[in-house]
């Protein structure tokens, strides 16, 4: 092909204790156009299922692993006669932005869906319409078969139905490799890790005040929690204590690009996993709120991307509706940062020298003391504190 050289699709690395993982479903097929970004294969990670993204825009060759095999981290899964950048925009699928966000939120291959925008675009209402069909297809496929639990919903994927990988029925044995691939990077993070822990009890009466007001005139969908305003202030803080938000590799400290949580998620089944909220310290308050809601939804339902599982910066671990008072955490390798959340409780409270009774929640730190110091943590949360006092500034 004139213009193109071939790149491959490996199975990427989806996490610090990831040496393979196991194509569970390719969501393209040979002759398909792609664009970089597009998910093209599904992968078991052991810890959750994850849509891997192409980095190459062009026309998928040939697959080199079928469906059901585990290869280690880096194998070639994929051939891609890549469109150099300077070539690939006048090939490249046009969809408006509305179109990709609800794309990716629905799982819809937009290199299969027709655009009857001007010039071909895609928009929302077909990405909607591919949705349905696609929906009914399954439906369709699936009539008189009663569904197993937590089946994966399936694509109209490329390939015969019998090389697709069958539900996992050994619901047992896969909670246990998963705590398997938990207690490794913990074990890893431990050993490795010189840990340091700090605490304090942050008063939110301002912070479930000014929620109260903010609340009074939107709907109850639209309403914000708590948890919306507690990940803003530990991202905000993240970006003026920044030793904290990044990676310690190859014996030093790698600062962050952007502020990317990774949020702590249990999932329904057993096991954890902390998927990243990108660009968390720059987002208004309602869209990180609905950003959450659809990360801890996807996540428990197997919809999560490659970059949300790798690019995490600092995890935040919210425990509060388990009636947990404070978090002491364990810091996930190669970040350098733990920020827990307890439950907010109304405590005796003394105030310009006066006892009352105040909501307040306690914010713990754990830190690699490679990357920083006590004195860094401290800062840390009384940024917090401070943010969480005067949450009209979040």
């Amino acid at each position: 092909m004139k213009g193109t050289e071939r790149g491959e699709f490996l199975m990427p690395s989806l996490g610090a204790d990831m040496e393979s993982g196991t194509v569970a479903e390719w969501l393209v097929k040979p002759g398909d156009q792609i664009r970089r970004g597009d998910a093209i294969a599904v992968i078991d990670t052991d810890k959750a299922m994850i849509e891997a993204e192409s980095f190459h825009t062009g026309t998928v060759e040939s697959l080199l692993v079928e469906t059901g095999h585990r290869v280690p981290v880096g194998t070639p899964l994929a051939v891609i006669a890549a469109v150099p950048p300077h070539a690939a925009g006048p090939r490249a699928r046009v969809a408006s932005p509305l179109a990709r966000t609800l794309a990716a939120r629905l799982g819809v291959d937009l290199s299969a869906v027709h655009g009857t925008g001007r010039a071909g675009t895609i928009r929302a209402e077909d990405v909607r319409e591919a949705a349905e069909r696609e929906t009914t297809t399954r439906e369709t496929a699936a009539r008189g078969v009663e569904p197993r639990p937590r089946e994966r919903p399936r694509r109209t994927a490329p390939g015969p139905a019998e090389a697709r990988p069958q539900p996992d029925h050994d619901w047992e044995r896969r909670q246990e490799t998963m705590r398997q691939a938990i207690a490794r990077a913990m074990a890893r993070s431990k050993r490795e890790i010189p840990h340091y822990y700090l605490s304090t009890t942050v008063d939110m009466s301002a912070a479930l005040s000014w929620l109260r007001e903010r609340n009074r005139d939107l709907p109850v969908s639209g309403r914000l929690l708590p948890a919306a305003v507690l990940l803003k202030a530990a991202a905000r803080a993240a970006t003026e204590v920044p030793r904290l938000n990044g990676f310690w590799v190859d014996d030093a400290f790698v600062p962050g690009e952007a502020v990317h949580l990774g949020v702590a998620v249990s999932l329904k089944d057993g096991g954890l996993i902390a998927p990243a909220l990108h660009d968390a310290a720059c987002r208004e308050l309602d869209d990180l709120m609905a950003a959450l809601k659809d990360l801890v939804s996807r996540a428990r339902t197997g919809r999560l991307r490659s970059a949300e599982m790798t690019e995490a910066t600092i995890t935040v671990t919210n425990l509060g509706d388990q009636g947990v008072e404070s978090v002491h955490g364990v810091i996930y390798p190669p970040q350098v940062a733990l920020v827990g959340f307890g439950k907010i409780l109304d405590r005796p409270w003394a105030v310009d020298g006066l006892l009352g009774v105040r909501p307040v929640v306690t914010v713990t730190l754990a830190a690699d003391h490679r990357a920083t110091d006590g004195y860094t943590g401290a800062r840390f949360l009384c940024t917090v504190d401070r943010l969480l006092n005067h949450p009209e500034t979040l």
